[in-house]
């Protein structure tokens, strides 16, 4: 029998409940969607979660179609799933949680006597670090971005292999191989021998049926690819960035892209101009190294400095 907070689960079986992390400023318990699937057969053990960010809803589709679809009478091993991470934001359609305006993907390992991220995270990473393998479902919050998987632990773990390879049995297509900050999951979970991987799964507002279901094709290549589930994934060769360079604007006005997500760019290509809002150009902004457009901003207003776009560079396949 597994469980996860009030779902329980023998051989053969799935349940859904809640895992609870606290209580709402009325007292009433904060319990975070969970669920269990236990395979019929043993294997190894898989922890799946998503929105940790509240606004970032592609992983949240990819959980409500995922666990509808498995059948644990075919499963070797367990799935476990936490379906929403940051139950404050994800209230409100926030990025952070309002609580405590924390990032929640800041505030791994997380303490359970902290603040409310700090014990969300807590309690979350208990139940990841009880798995063999971890997916922390996220997206480019609502930015424009192509799919991605991120490896996050630094290539100098023990486990970066490990995390690479899992990135590239996910399958997206394109995989940022760069040192995360403190307080992510995907740095945090290897740090304690268990490869993790981020994909980012697109970026939009609401959610993004093509990323969603990229999302999908990637969980379930998982599932294949280590034994959970007969059969084998569809691996092809993965594009890698080491790095991001990111632009800003140099001009107030209103941006024009002159390349679109995944071109190759050179150093020298045009990125994007900057107008007045009567089409006259203002200023005009090139590629500073070779690389892969990567991320845009969603609107096309700048103020001088303001964010536009992000190239991944150091790019190579493996």
């Amino acid at each position: 029998m597994t469980t996860l907070g009030t779902a329980s689960a023998g051989p053969g079986e799935m349940d859904t409940g809640r895992l609870e992390v606290g209580e709402t400023r009325d007292g009433t318990t904060v319990g975070l969607p969970c669920a269990v699937i236990e395979g019929a057969s043993d294997g190894e053990t898989l922890y799946l979660q998503a929105a940790s960010d509240g606004d970032e809803l592609n992983g949240v589709g990819v959980v409500s179609r995922v666990v509808p679809r498995l059948d644990p009478a075919e499963l070797s091993g367990t799935v476990l799933v936490v379906g929403i991470v940051n139950y404050h934001a994800f209230q409100v359609a926030e990025h952070r949680n309002p609580i405590d305006d924390t990032k929640m993907n800041r505030a791994y390992p997380g303490d359970d006597g902290g603040t409310s991220s700090e014990r969300i995270a807590a309690t979350t990473f208990d139940a990841a670090t009880r798995a063999d393998l971890i997916l922390d479902l996220h997206q480019g919050s609502t930015s424009q971005m192509i799919d991605e998987v991120r490896v996050r632990c630094g290539r100098r773990h023990r486990l970066h292999d490990e995390c690479l390879e899992l990135a590239k049995t996910f399958g997206c297509g394109y995989v940022l191989d760069q040192k995360g900050p403190e307080g992510q999951l995907a740095r945090a979970g290897p740090d304690e021998g268990i490869p993790t991987i981020d994909p980012e799964l697109g970026g939009c507002v609401g959610w993004d049926d093509d990323s969603i279901e990229a999302g999908v094709t990637g969980v379930f290549n998982v599932l294949r690819g280590y034994g959970f589930l007969p059969g084998s994934p569809g691996q092809e060769p993965q594009t890698r960035a080491k790095g991001f360079d990111q632009y800003g604007s140099p001009a107030g006005g209103l941006v024009r892209f002159e390349a679109d997500l995944g071109d190759r760019v050179s150093a020298g290509d045009r990125l994007f101009e900057v107008t007045t809002p009567f089409g006259e150009r203002k200023a005009r902004v090139t590629a500073n190294n070779d690389g892969v457009f990567w991320r845009t901003r969603r609107l096309p207003q700048v103020a001088t400095g303001e964010y536009v776009c992000s190239v991944g560079t150091n790019v190579d396949a493996y």
